[in-house]
């Protein structure tokens, strides 16, 4: 909820950033010609808000600067969409299946798991965060000194390029509620997505999304603002990007479109071309090796993402030419949702024209279950908000059971999407004929890529995910 003690807290996390800026003023007299390293991550933030996507409710001219000069994606997406284990996936480059406890929400971050800020450190790197790193979950645990995002900002005097990562708790639920008709925006420049009921409440809800949005906006604003007045922005490799998708039903925890879809842009103007905007496919999981490479830094073998240099540095004529047309998708436990503290194992793979699913216990309920131990509403996989409560209290009204049913109702073991149709992902077509073929091949690239990378799901041995610890609330149910 935005409050002046949020505002001035996150106000106070710019101040780190700002002495990083003036100790890499104060260090252009070396000889080191490698970037900086810019991470501005928002927490909970959705394809397509932000103004350079074309959004009617959100101003985000800070994103909109990073995008026009340097690229923006358009087919970005989160390794899973959940907080810790995105997270986790980003700084380690590697898929969340592969990271044990870090791969699922509110655990432990095994130490052997090398993360690019230890890396650069390595390699001579000033290396700080602030605001939200990893998390929520126990890094202490499992022997890490630090946040694996890197220590929280000191100041000291070094001649070396800097990696820095600043995270937002924005647009995290909760929020201010009426603040975006406060703020002067409208109801009717709200397109409401297609799997939520377009009511006055709902509509209002998406305009307090918009208002946090710009709040993490207007301090990746003052970033750049403050990189340019050191004479350090066209040195540095400025990514701004998101962990998730919003916190709305059937998107945050989920691996349909609204939970996966995420807004990136990349600015490093020494290296890239600017003003593009690219088709090609990037993932979480990419950033971190496309880092090490602009640093001039060895890619572990372990990394299973992507470097994107060469999407990054090719001409801009050839920018038609998707060199990535795919990503895979992942999730497993989310929030204390069920029984025994059981997650909700999914895995996908996403294309230019399919989403396939495969859902690993389609017994189970996908968004938790409807009551706890002690009677109440449940579903605690979805944050609560007003278009959670207008969708639960609703539920006896047919016209909005159906909203509620496509975010909490059970699915079947497998999911296709057709995207061209049905570009909200609403639609399972899994069963019709005339994407039979399209069904068989997704399904055989994805259980080669889980099996080549070493998904215990793919094994009798997936259930090793419901023995990982969750350091936190722990429900009861019945």
């Amino acid at each position: 909820m935005r409050t002046t003690t949020t505002k001035n807290a996150m106000q106070s996390l710019l101040a780190p950033l700002m002495c990083l800026v003036l100790l890499a003023t104060a260090s252009q007299t070396y000889a080191d010609t490698r970037p900086n390293v810019l991470l501005a991550i928002a927490d909970d933030w959705s394809f397509p808000y932000a103004s350079a996507y074309g959004s009617r409710i959100v101003k985000t001219p800070a994103f909109d600067r990073v995008a026009r000069e340097g690229i923006l994606f358009r087919n970005a997406f989160t390794a899973t969409p959940g907080c810790s284990p995105s997270r986790a996936a980003l700084l380690t480059g590697q898929h969340s299946w592969r990271l044990k406890e870090a791969g699922t929400h509110a655990s432990s971050f095994p130490k052997d798991f090398a993360v690019y800020p230890d890396l650069l450190e390595k390699a001579g790197y000033f290396v700080g965060c602030c605001g939200k790193a990893w998390g929520p979950g126990n890094y202490n645990i499992s022997g890490w000194p630090r946040n694996p995002a890197g220590p929280a900002f000191n100041v000291r005097l070094e001649s070396q390029p800097f990696c820095f990562w600043c995270g937002c708790t924005e647009p995290h639920r909760a929020y201010a509620k009426g603040s975006g008709l406060a703020a002067g925006k409208k109801l009717e420049d709200v397109q409401v997505p297609p799997f939520l009921p377009d009511a006055p409440e709902i509509q209002s809800d998406l305009l307090d999304y918009a208002v946090e949005i710009e709040h993490f906006d207007a301090h990746l604003g003052k970033m750049l603002t403050a990189l340019e007045k050191a004479g350090e922005l066209d040195s540095t490799l400025v990514i701004v990007c998101s962990d998730n998708g919003m916190p709305f039903p059937r998107a945050k925890a989920n691996l349909y479109e609204h939970g996966t879809h995420m807004p990136l842009a990349i600015r490093w103007p020494a290296s890239i071309n600017r003003g593009r905007t690219v088709a090609d496919f990037a993932s979480q999981v990419d950033l971190a090796p496309t880092i090490l490479a602009a640093a001039g830094v060895a890619i572990p073998e372990a990394m299973t993402g992507r470097n994107l240099l060469p999407v990054l540095k090719r001409d801009s004529s050839r920018d038609q030419e998707v060199l990535t047309d795919h990503v895979f998708l992942a999730r497993e436990r989310h929030s204390s949702s069920r029984p025994r503290n059981l997650g909700y194992p999914s895995r996908a793979i996403r294309t230019a024209d399919y989403l396939y699913i495969r859902n690993f216990k389609p017994d189970l309920w996908p968004a938790g279950d409807p009551t706890t131990a002690n009677g109440q509403s449940a579903y605690h996989d979805i944050d609560g908000g007003p278009t959670k409560s207008l969708l639960v209290t609703g539920a006896s009204d047919p016209k909005l059971r159906k909203f509620l049913d496509l975010a909490v109702a059970k699915r079947p073991a497998e999911e296709l999407f057709f995207l061209k149709d049905d570009p909200a992902t609403i639609k399972n077509v899994v069963g019709d004929p005339a994407h039979a073929a399209a069904k068989a091949k997704l399904r055989a690239q994805l259980e080669m890529f889980l099996t080549n990378t070493g998904d215990a799901r793919m094994t009798d041995t997936g259930d090793v995910w419901e023995t990982y610890p969750r350091y936190g609330e722990i429900r009861e149910f019945r």
